[in-house]
């Protein structure tokens, strides 16, 4: 993908990442558009979670004079997709990714420059690295990112680098930072001993930073022991960060996405539930025995599931009791399978959860097809008896490499699913209707559904117990899974030219190489590597040890050795030689010895045609074999070799026709002996002569031939004899013919011409030379003597040595800063001179990188190429649109929002015979686009949507917008209305509050429309619908009120858990407060006594209240004010003179900061407006909700809720949370002027086409009860109500509409001018 502006550090799209380690921290993120960022070494990579594709690899620069720390940290900001187009330049920052190290560094990494935007926190301290990163938002337009260094410091950062807040927890030894979702302001702390700090950031000064400290009692007797340990190792762990100190004793928590105040915490070995407001622990479960440790925990957003990884690879699930926070354990699944992998097994590194599959599951919940969803292509897919209640998506990491994608589906048997379809998004046991094109009298379809539908009315209402005591299986199927570089790089090789393939074709022009580069890994594995793609093509388990040497024979067979030192008193070696044959994946061993040798292999060196192999050992003979299908060994050579090199394919003549058979000048550089043959009548090669030059101990240099068993001479033209260095040793060469270059251990460079005994040297003024590479030759170039030097001290340095003054022009190492490089070699797939100079690297930091280098030819030296290496092929589409240029991901955005023929998505590739996820129609280039869109827009200018069709037509055709399955979902979902559409754009894009939004507004509008036309609930709800409507029934269909009582408004936990977040209704308030009271029965304590008052009274139960306050000690300092509320609340059933004097007392507390207990006091005498208002006050928020729900009714609830929303909107700065409330309480324009704040003009217009459709549905409805009422009454009718602030012709909605023009103006405007990028 084309980086914004070009950039040196292009080079890195060219970087293959090592493993990720223990000293990464297992540090990932998934973003909620499915990016998912992991560190391994000093590097972080972004990977399509969809595809499974890398997308990049980002090294983080080095400090100063340092090599590069390995990164501890990464988390990507919670910034949608800018819109804002009218007021600033489209920008990237919805892909800024945090990155922290071991040196305790924090950077900022923009994703689409690939490049550091900005170091929040350069200096580098080792004793200070970086543990964890979390982002907070301090404003409604800015971010604070909080950092835990060391082993106990927690800082605050602006996002512009500036430290505002600092924090030491002295012995505490912090592990884990968390944001609460229902207020971006608020995060919490958790340190391994159970110290927990709550924190919460107002502004960005120091003053603005409240926070609270609280201990959680749990056992950490282990610590101590540990902790001697390191220091008996030598690993003083007193300032260390805690997973560097302990690296396997993990404490994490997470926040409840379903109850405010809640948090589930793991310790090595217990889970706990702890509330945030009572500042206790709810519960406390062990972990079973036979269990590894826990590893991590993670909430299923929608269901009232708990998933636990362990150390040990596994996922334990964990499900709530009916009633109380206590969770216990169902089932174990195995991340890690045991099947093919090596020993030792790999470790998990850590696991995350897809939270835009759950919002897409939502989506799928509330607008069901009708059809079957199954797919049958998943061969883990048996649809028999049991039925799917959800599906979750996992990414699990390894230290082996590998991503893993899994898919947990959570299935019950039939007759146990009935009773809990019932309990399906608020379906009650009377006024049920059924949401998507499910008829009522259809029980049947129930069996096609993909998700648990509610089922035919006469089932009538079961309560949650009989969900508890059915039975809920659990399975695990792998989808996906995505192969990096296994282990540690030890060595490099790339495939030579095969010049038997040549040969036996005639002429002399080399076979095209294969775009392959095997890298040998200290684990044993061999992986291949596909240039082209930037991807491990395969990997193989060769050894048991370290691979030592790796060469390619010809270009699909591999021989690599490996050796290891027997414990007996001979101290002998075993040496292991295999070759390896990519084509069939066999590995056949040869040379296999009875007894141990004396001394290892030292190294392979392969001839270009794969058919000789050198096998050179310390102190021993050079063996000669022959690589037949059974190799064979010609002959051993005793001399004291210091370096051997067979000569490369000779450089290609333009024109040259045949064979070469003389030996030709030096300056034409194509010699015979390379490659000389001839071939028989048959085809059968009768004579093949290679060559290879070598050094000796005391400095003399040879060339022999090999021809089939025999090996000569070659008798060369020898340069003079000052040419041989009087130090000697010779520890580096490379031959082509007719030059050899050869490097010594002071760092001089020499070379010779074979043919003319010409020769020259120069000295390098650097380290020992450890390889010297030839760079590939095609007809044409200018200089055929460019070589890369690899030096001791891990550098390297490319030199021309056909120009006059090698050394002045040559090209140091600036590409990769920080990194030493262990091997390099050419990449040899240059077929023309203007193709670029690759050079392939394995670095010390586990990484594979090509780097592309240009040759300046005014200069005649080299410079770094300043482009990426082009990726040149996916397998398969990536499907990101939010990795697109903004302008494109916008125009996509309105597209799928407006509503586009799911036709569209169609390209070749997704319409396979017998896909399930086939969707009728094709797409065509020609044909008018505009006929691709349902409907012309009835806002904005009708002529942008075929502009934005026509500007997004190249990634259509690429089918990289949409997979087959998002594709199909969109085709169930854009025939529903707008607020759909407008919930699945959302989820695309990972704007998971947004689309939750989005799913609720037509609950929230209903509600509205309730208060305004004063009806009976019944008036408004969803007629049977038939099932070939084109428009098919919304979620707001279901009667959200008027139920007979709160159990049949039971909230079911396996289903709509996600969309707790928007509650706004008085049932649903009432209902899940009263579902919290018997968490706290048991807590002791006065203060915990206060609270469960004050719960009761909030939700009308006065009687429980009265006995609570007067169990009270005598001596407790609680008991006046206590018997004087018992008192107050026992004669709230009266009306009498007390209220004037309650009325002062309760102003009284209220003076004396005692709001809890005057607010009890006004509830006594049916003041619940001013109570609300005081509890509003002081920042008790949900309370007030809870009480207003409770007793309030028509314009005063709406108050309530109207300055709740405008909490939730300025302090909180959740705008989605805010306009649902603004919605319920029917403050219309205030949801306007917050969208208009938040400068999203596309989603106020959005909101505005919704709210309309939603409102002209319902009375439509209206008007056909009210015209049979009317006939059964002889009544006249009743007008119908228009949305306040809405109506048609309204000032603010014409304005709503210009601005929209604007906007969608200026956005064609910008897509004309960004270039689509191709892979």
């Amino acid at each position: 993908m084309a980086a914004s502006k070009p950039s040196p550090t292009d080079t890195w799209d060219s970087t293959l990442p090592g493993p990720p380690s223990r000293n990464n921290f297992g540090s990932a993120d998934l973003s909620p558009s499915g990016l998912f960022a992991f560190a391994s070494g000093s590097s972080v990579s972004v990977v399509d979670s969809r595809s499974l594709q890398l997308v990049s690899t980002i090294p983080l620069p080095p400090p100063p004079g340092a090599l590069s720390p390995f990164v501890t940290s990464v988390r990507w900001i919670p910034l949608p997709l800018p819109r804002d187009l009218l007021s600033t330049e489209p920008s990237a920052s919805h892909l800024l990714l945090a990155v922290a190290d071991r040196h305790g560094r924090v950077a900022l990494v923009d994703f689409h420059l690939r490049s550091v935007v900005v170091w929040l926190n350069p200096s580098s301290d080792p004793k200070l690295g970086i543990q964890d990163l979390c982002w907070v938002q301090a404003r409604h337009d800015s971010h604070v990112l909080a950092a835990i260094s060391g082993s106990s410091f927690l800082s605050l950062y602006t996002t512009s680098g500036g430290l505002f807040w600092k924090y030491d927890a002295g012995t505490e030894i912090l592990s884990c930072l968390r944001r609460d979702p229902y207020d971006s302001r608020h995060f919490c702390v958790l340190g391994l001993k159970g110290f927990l700090l709550s924190v919460k950031v107002l502004g960005d000064s120091e003053n603005d930073v409240v926070i609270q400290e609280m201990q959680i009692k749990t056992d950490f007797s282990e610590l101590p022991r540990l902790e001697r340990e390191a220091a008996s190792n030598g690993n003083s762990s007193s300032s260390s960060p805690a997973s560097a100190a302990f690296p396997l004793y993990f404490a994490r928590f997470a926040f409840s996405p379903h109850w405010k105040n809640i948090l589930f915490v793991t310790f090595p070995r217990e889970l706990l539930v702890f509330d945030l407001q009572y500042e206790t622990p709810l519960s406390t479960t062990p972990l079973p025995r036979g269990c590894a440790k826990f590893l991590d925990i993670l909430p299923d957003p929608n269901k009232e599931l708990l998933y636990c990884g362990h150390v040990d690879g596994r996922l334990s699930i964990w499900r709530r009791k009916e009633g109380e926070q206590v969770h216990v354990m169902c089932t174990m699944e195995e991340f890690m399978p045991s099947i093919g992998m090596s020993i030792p097994s790999p470790s998990a590194l850590a696991v995350l959860l897809s939270h835009s599959d759950s919002t897409m599951q939502t989506i799928t919940k509330i607008h069901p097809d009708g059809t079957s969803s199954i797919d049958f292509d998943n061969p883990f897919d048996f649809y028999d008896e049991s039925l799917l209640v959800s599906k979750t998506t996992f990414i699990s990491l390894s230290d082996d490499g590998k991503i893993w994608k899994w898919v947990l589906s959570a299935e019950g048997v039939e007759d146990a699913l009935k009773n809990a379809s019932d309990l399906d998004m608020g379906i009650g046991a009377t006024e049920a209707a059924l949401p998507g094109a499910i008829q009522e009298n259809d029980s049947s379809s129930l069996d096609d559904e993909l998700v648990v539908a509610p089922t035919n009315r006469s089932r009538g209402h079961t309560s949650g117990s009989s969900m508890e005591k059915s039975d809920l299986s659990f399975k695990i199927s792998l989808t996906g899974q995505l192969q990096l570089l296994s282990s540690t790089v030890s060595t490099l090789a790339v495939p030579s030219p095969s010049l038997t393939a040549t040969l036996a074709r005639g002429g002399n022009i080399p076979a095209a190489a294969v775009p392959l580069v095997a890298l040998g890994t200290q684990s044993g594995t061999i992986d291949v590597v596909d240039v082209s793609t930037n991807a491990v093509a395969a990997s193989t388990s060769v050894h048991t040890g370290v691979v030592r040497g790796l060469r390619w024979l010809g270009n699909s067979r591999l021989v690599s050795f490996s050796y290891s030192q027997v414990n007996d008193k001979s101290r002998g070696y075993i040496n292991r030689l295999v070759v390896t044959c990519l084509r069939s994946g066999l590995n056949k061993p040869f040379r296999d010895l009875q007894k141990p040798e004396r001394t290892p292999i030292r190294a392979l060196r392969t001839s270009s045609s794969g058919r000789y192999l050198l096998i050179l050992f310390r102190d021993a003979p050079v063996e000669v074999w022959a690589m037949t299908k059974h190799p064979v060994m010609l002959r051993s050579l005793a001399l004291p070799f210091t370096v051997v090199e067979w000569t490369l394919p000779a450089v290609p003549r333009p024109g040259q026709g045949g064979p070469s058979k003389q030996s030709l000048s030096a300056s034409e550089g194509v010699t015979a002996s390379g490659d000389s043959s001839s071939v028989g009548s048959d085809g059968s090669q009768e004579e093949t002569v290679e060559s290879f030059a070598f050094a000796l101990v005391n400095g003399a240099l040879g060339v022999f031939e090999v021809q089939g068993r025999r090996i000569r001479d070659f008798r060369p033209k020898w340069p003079s004899t000052s040419f041989v260095p009087s130090d000697g040793l010779v520890t580096a060469m490379a031959y082509r013919l007719p030059h050899v270059v050869m490097g010594d251990r002071s760092g001089n460079i020499r070379w010779w011409d074979v043919t003319t005994g010409q020769s020259s040297a120069f000295n390098s003024h650097r380290d020992g030379i450890r390889r010297i590479k030839f760079s590939p030759v095609v007809a044409g170039d200018r200089s055929r003597g460019r070589v890369a030097v690899l030096f001791n001290d891990n550098t390297f340095s490319v030199f021309d040595l056909d120009s006059p003054d090698p050394l002045a022009q040559s090209l140091l190492q600036p590409q990769i800063p920080g990194t030493l490089v262990l091997e390099l070699d050419w990449l040899p797939l240059r077929t023309d001179k203007n193709d670029p100079l690759v050079l392939c690297i394995a670095g010390a930091d586990s990484t594979f990188r090509l780097v592309e280098v240009t040759v300046n030819e005014k200069k005649a030296g080299f410079v770094p190429q300043s482009k990426s290496v082009k990726e040149r092929f996916r397998p398969m589409p990536m499907y990101s649109p939010i990795l697109l240029p903004v302008p494109h991901a916008l125009a996509l955005r309105m597209i799928l929002q407006l509503g586009v023929k799911p036709s569209w998505f169609n390209t070749s590739s997704t319409t396979l015979e017998k896909r399930p996820h086939l969707i009728r129609g094709m797409a065509s280039s020609s044909k008018d686009l505009r006929s691709y869109m349902i409907q012309l827009p009835p806002l904005g200018d009708p002529v942008v949507p075929e502009m934005l069709l026509k500007i997004l037509e190249p990634y259509r055709k690429e089918g990289c917008l949409l997979d087959d399955e998002r594709a199909k979902l969109y085709a169930d979902v854009v025939k529903k209305g707008y607020a759909a559409r407008f919930a699945f754009a959302a989820s695309v894009f990972g704007e998971t509050s947004e689309a939750l939004f989005w799913l609720q507004l037509p609950q929230a509008i209903r509600h509205l429309m309730n208060k305004l036309t004063r009806r009976s609930p019944q008036k408004i709800s969803s007629p049977t619908l038939d099932s070939g409507a084109d428009e098919v029934a919304m979620p707001s269909k279901i009667p959200s009120t008027g139920l007979s009582s709160p159990e049949a408004r039971k909230i079911d936990s396996m289903c709509d858990g996600s969309l707790r977040l928007m509650a706004f209704e008085r049932e649903e308030l009432r209902t899940r407060a009263n579902e919290r009271l018997p968490w706290h029965e048991k807590l002791d304590g006065e203060d915990c006594i206060q609270k469960q008052v004050h719960e009761l009274i909030s939700v009308g139960n006065l009687e429980a209240a009265v006995s609570l306050l007067l169990s009270s000690a005598p001596d407790s300092p609680y008991f006046y004010p206590n018997a004087l509320r018992a008192v107050a609340l026992a004669s709230a059933v009266s009306k009498s003179l007390l209220d004037l004097a309650l009325k002062v007392v309760a102003a009284n507390m209220v003076r004396t900061d005692n709001s809890l207990t005057g607010t009890h006091l006004l509830c006594a005498v049916g003041r619940h407006q001013e109570a609300c208002s005081q509890l509003q006050d002081s920042g008790r928020w949900t309370d007030a909700a809870t009480l207003a729900a409770t007793h309030l009714e028509g314009s005063d609830y709406a108050r309530v809720l109207q300055r709740w929303a405008d909490h939730v909107l300025h302090a909180e700065h959740n705008v989605w949370r805010a306009l649902i409330l603004y919605v319920a309480a029917g403050s219309l324009q205030e949801a306007l002027a917050a969208l208009r704040e938040v400068q999203q003009p596309d989603t106020v217009a959005m909101f505005v086409l919704a709210c309309q459709e939603i409102h002209s549905e319902i009375i439509t409805e209206l008007s056909t009860q009210d015209e049979e009422s009317e006939s059964a009454s002889g009544d006249g009718t009743v007008p119908l109500p228009d949305l306040p602030g809405l109506e048609s012709g309204k000032e603010e909605v014409t304005a709503v509409c210009e601005y929209f023009q604007q906007y969608q103006r200026k956005l064609v405007h910008l897509c004309m001018d960004s270039q689509p990028y191709t892979d």
